[in-house]
């Protein structure tokens, strides 16, 4: 057993901030904390599938005075590490569905029109190079019959990219209201995509739900706004379905961009008193395992987060190829480790995510690459992304991870990092 990082965390159950260690120990990375108050918790946070120090790279840890306000000053801190890439703005709470692993209240409210036009000012009130992607998120978002008109509010104060975060259900069966959100300017879907079969559904959303999926991502296709896959992954339900799902996005190209995992996190409604923290959580390493193993791709195509932590996520470039997938790059190792910002990282988002307003072509596969041109417009056309965000709960926080967060949401008119504003005790 041996030490190889010092943190600080938070006590899951008071949210007090508390010193924190990553031990590794047979085989395993935990992160044990000590609360005074409540005692003692040891958590696995890595499976050493991928070595975590090499996947890491070379960041330093924080030191004492740096994380001295973190997690509970997390609104506009000085000392947070990275910019907004994208910032969320929930515009209703009210949902079509009761998942259970979700951290939205379903209070059954919705801020009124011109609050979310005055969240919108706030977000947008950055010089226009810095102006972040703006999710329309939720409860379930597209339960508000205006919508369309805050996607075309947000570009009118300059944000280049809008993404709706939707389970898809109102897409698939309402045409007119799909029309309207492509003429309003949608950039695109984070849809809500757990698995290929519909027993899936079933035990993580509570109905069968996978032909509505497909219906919505063929209506967004006959609009032209590009659909990302985001599944859940929870161990035990689909975290044998990670290939499948990654070959049907593939076949579903150029209308699906790509595919998005985000393993399980505890907080919101998921009762504590049914989980075992060393069974049911499932890492960012065994994700890249499951990938390696179910899909056949070689994992040194993904790369750790350059502008969020390495621990929080990944990405890989390729071209969807029928049902298979061709890498579009491979970067320099070294390179994986260069801390980007988040204004290039929201460009590379933007320009993968989106559907090209191009002439859509065949894939290369069909008719060859004759020339630059050529492969330029397949790039454009049927590029596709593997990407990964493993969010943090009160369980396994690391404020190290938290402070170059670059995914934020708009909160009562400060904007906080994504995995402070949601952080609620067991």
């Amino acid at each position: 057993m041996s030490c190889i990082r010092k943190t600080l965390s938070v006590c899951p159950v008071c949210l007090n901030p508390v010193n924190a260690q990553l031990i590794r120990n047979d085989g395993k990375v935990y992160m044990e904390k000590n609360c005074p108050l409540h005692g003692n918790f040891s958590i696995v946070v890595w499976h050493d599938k991928v070595n975590m120090e090499t996947w890491r790279g070379d960041l330093p840890e924080i030191n004492d005075k740096e994380r001295a306000r973190c997690p509970h000053g997390c609104a506009g801190c000085t000392e947070h590490l990275q910019g907004r890439c994208c910032v969320l703005l929930e515009v209703t709470d009210k949902c079509n569905l009761r998942c259970e692993y979700c951290f939205a209240d379903k209070l059954e409210s919705e801020p009124d029109l011109g609050e979310l036009k005055n969240a919108i000012d706030i977000i947008m009130k950055v010089d226009d190079e810095d102006k972040p992607i703006l999710q329309f998120s939720g409860g379930e978002p597209t339960l508000r019959d205006d919508l369309p008109e805050l996607v075309a509010y947000a570009h009118i104060k300059g944000c280049r990219y809008t993404q709706l975060n939707s389970n898809g259900l109102r897409l698939c069966e309402d045409e007119e209201y799909v029309s309207a959100l492509a003429q309003a300017g949608l950039s695109f879907v984070f849809m809500q995509f757990d698995g290929v079969c519909d027993s899936i559904y079933e035990t993580l959303r509570g109905a069968p739900l996978l032909d509505k999926k497909l219906r919505a991502i063929e209506m967004c296709d006959k609009y032209n706004i590009g659909v990302t896959l985001v599944p859940t992954i929870v161990r035990g339900v689909n975290d044998k379905q990670i290939g499948d799902m990654i070959r049907l996005a593939c076949s579903l190209s150029p209308a699906v961009r790509g595919i998005h995992f985000q393993p399980v996190s505890f907080f919101g409604r998921y009762p504590y008193s049914e989980y075992s923290p060393n069974v049911d959580r499932f890492t960012l390493d065994e994700l890249l395992f499951c990938i390696g193993e179910q899909a056949g791709i070689d994992i040194s195509l993904l790369h750790p987060s350059r502008c969020d932590h390495p621990l929080c996520g990944f990405h890989g470039s390729f071209i969807a190829d029928g049902s298979s997938l061709k890498p579009l790059l491979r970067a320099n190792p070294s390179d994986c480790y260069t801390v980007t910002t988040a204004r290039r990282n929201r460009e590379y988002v933007g320009e993968r995510w989106k559907r090209s307003q191009k002439a859509q072509t065949s894939c290369c596969k069909n008719e060859g690459t004759k020339s630059l041109d050529d492969f330029l417009n397949t790039v454009t056309t049927h590029g596709f992304t593997i990407s990964a965000m493993a969010f943090q709960d009160a369980i396994n926080l690391d404020i190290e991870r938290l402070r170059r967060c670059s995914l934020h949401v708009y909160d009562k008119g400060v904007i906080r990092p994504f995995c402070a504003k949601y952080l609620t005790p067991i």
